[in-house]
């Protein structure tokens, strides 16, 4: 199904954005690789097509809705449709919510609800007149169950969630697909990324993500078996795929009683105020950055 397809992965230089484009250039599919970072989507095409793959890199700010425009109408130009949008990119910024600012927020929003509706508002028309199509946002288990220090970050996902939920059936009248991948902890580079330094500072220590994971208990799954298992999902037009199935039983549990979730997350938020929040004398910006590049 994958063979011959146009496919454009923003957060494509790295992380998971990587690994899916490598796992769709492996069917065959002729993969855009789009970042932020132009060098690591160049670095990340050549990789996969090292290995076999039809894979070019390009620079791209989601967050720029002309520019995400510009390269939709490119491919298509070029070669003739998309068939397929991988909304990749994405950010996350943790720690206490009452020392984030509005730039704070901005820049999860920016990039994770207004990344993915401008991808969509670039793409799907052009769809619709194919009357194909498939639309894939990647959204995250904190999208499903509620997660704090996180809460910009869980907030944005969320509406990633209900923006392709909503969309799919619509879509489907014009016979173009939608679904929503929502990945639990993924073994990436960026997991022991150091904060960025760009927005405003905060008085608690950084934190890395593989430290918060250490606490929520989880260890991440390899990249790879990640991108392979939601590719085969995303083939079989899954609404809503999520992985690792462990990821599905605390959804599944926060459904069936989302009270309970919250006693959990308040276990939680004892943890990583006991475990990990350290202020320091000199305060040090939280920043979480969830794909090289992939604040595109």
């Amino acid at each position: 199904m994958l063979q011959g397809a146009n496919v454009l992965v923003t957060g494509g230089g790295s992380g998971i954005g990587l690994a899916l484009g490598a796992a769709m250039a492996h069917q065959g599919a002729r993969i855009v690789l789009a970042d932020i970072d132009a060098a690591a989507a160049q670095h990340g095409a050549e990789q996969v097509s090292s290995a076999g793959g039809t894979v070019s890199g390009m620079a791209l700010d989601v967050a720029d809705r002309d520019a995400f425009a510009r390269s939709v109408d490119e491919l298509v130009q070029t070669h003739g449709s998309i068939d397929y949008l991988v909304n990749c990119a994405g950010v996350s910024i943790g720690g206490s919510t009452h020392e984030l600012t509005g730039p704070h927020w901005d820049a999860v929003i920016d990039v994770n609800l207004g990344g993915v509706a401008n991808g969509v508002l670039a793409a799907y028309p052009h769809m619709v007149r194919a009357g194909r199509g498939h639309i894939v946002n990647i959204a995250s288990g904190a999208g499903l169950v509620p997660l704090p220090f996180v809460v910009a970050y869980s907030a944005t996902k969320h509406a990633v969630v209900g923006l392709s939920l909503g969309l799919r059936p619509e879509a489907a009248r014009h016979g173009v697909r939608v679904s929503v991948v929502c990945p639990g902890a993924v073994e990436t580079p960026i997991l022991d990324r150091v904060p960025p330094s760009h927005l405003p500072l905060t008085p608690t220590e950084p934190v890395t993500p593989r430290a918060f994971l250490s606490v929520l208990g989880q260890t991440p799954i390899d990249a790879d078996l990640f991108a392979r298992a939601a590719v085969r999902r995303i083939l079989k037009d899954q609404p809503l795929i999520i992985v690792p199935a462990r990821l599905r039983t605390l959804w599944l549990l926060h459904r069936i009683s989302p009270a309970l979730t919250q006693r959990l997350a308040g276990i939680l938020v004892g943890k990583v105020q006991r475990d990990l929040l350290v202020e320091t004398e000199a305060p040090a910006t939280r920043a979480i950055d969830e794909g090289a590049a992939e604040r595109a």
